[in-house]
């Protein structure tokens, strides 16, 4: 019998080791974001105002102006954009929201003047810039199409510029004359706070639905007939959150008044005014706001829908 040597067997390398998961964030987090911010937003004000300390007034501007904004980005990266992937909603938050607010700032110093129409012209003016820094954010990812994706990212930019926008604002109340009025701060960042999730947020977040569901799969974006409709039907509801305030001071001189004068539109009030008159300002400017913010908050609804429904178009 022939005997054979054994058989050598080459060492096969060593298997690498696991990829550990990504680490997700807890359930919930937007809600102890929301809870903690605000704690710590009252506490700064509280120091800030006890002992008149300027060097406070960034962090409480910056606390103020982002707390809802971020949140409620949060709120939507839990819900509904995990697989988007925190990089890209952190761009559109962050690059869209500065790009945006620094687009709209060129744009209306050279394009706008007083007019009956300037704000419409706000309104076309920030909701393309918005549109124009999403596209630039997300213009190397083609995969990124459909209605869910663009709702996120798109209220991802607008509630960035929401913020970024609300810091400045904040700034100018706290500016005076007569040195900083902590007062006038407070009061703008709470009303800018409460109103933020209804403006360019909800606005944006439209927009970019559509414009996203309409992409084509190579990434290229198509300007089709409803992606221009969509941004013009926001550029105008824009326009009327804006305009609001006018829009009630006309409603009640028309019907208060037999003499329409023009000049109180450009003062902007009511020399004054009566009880009734000042009654039916805050009914027209409140009852309008909650007219824009149910449209467009319907209009959410209807685009949300088409997004889970698997049958539609690509959603990642």
């Amino acid at each position: 019998m022939h005997e054979y040597p054994p058989t050598t067997r080459t060492p096969s390398p060593p298997a690498a080791p696991p990829t550990p998961p990504t680490p997700q964030p807890r359930p919930g987090l937007w809600r102890r974001c929301l809870w903690g911010g605000l704690a710590l937003w009252i506490l700064t004000a509280a120091v800030t105002y006890a002992t008149e300390n300027t060097t406070l007034l960034p962090t409480l501007i910056l606390l103020g102006s982002f707390l809802v904004p971020a949140v409620f980005v949060l709120w939507a990266y839990e819900r509904h954009g995990r697989d988007l992937g925190v990089p890209v909603i952190l761009g559109c938050f962050v690059t869209g929201g500065v790009l945006g607010v620094l687009g709209a700032s060129v744009m209306e110093y050279y394009l706008l003047h007083p007019s009956l129409w300037m704000f419409l012209g706000v309104g076309l003016i920030e909701e393309a810039v918005k549109l124009l820094a999403l596209m630039f954010v997300v213009r190397r990812h083609p995969n990124l199409r459909g209605y869910r994706a663009g709702l996120v990212l798109g209220g991802s930019v607008g509630f960035g510029f929401a913020a970024f926008e609300s810091a400045g604002y904040a700034f100018n109340a706290a500016v005076t004359m007569d040195g900083i009025d902590l007062r006038s701060l407070l009061e703008t960042e709470i009303l800018r706070g409460v109103l933020a999730p209804f403006g360019h947020g909800l606005w944006t977040a439209i927009a970019g639905a559509v414009l996203l569901a309409f992409r084509r799969p190579d990434g290229r974006f198509r300007f089709t007939g409803p992606v221009v409709g969509t941004y013009l039907g926001v550029a105008v509801l824009h326009a009327l959150w804006d305009s609001m305030h006018g829009i009630a001071l006309w409603l009640v001189l028309r019907m208060t008044t037999t003499d329409l004068d023009r000049s109180l539109f450009a003062q902007g009030y009511i020399p004054r005014p009566t009880a009734q008159q000042e009654h039916l300002f805050t009914l027209f400017s409140v009852a309008g706001l909650v007219l824009v913010t149910a449209v467009g908050l319907v209009w959410l609804r209807s685009l949300a829908r088409r997004g889970s429904d698997p049958s539609g178009i690509h959603t990642p």
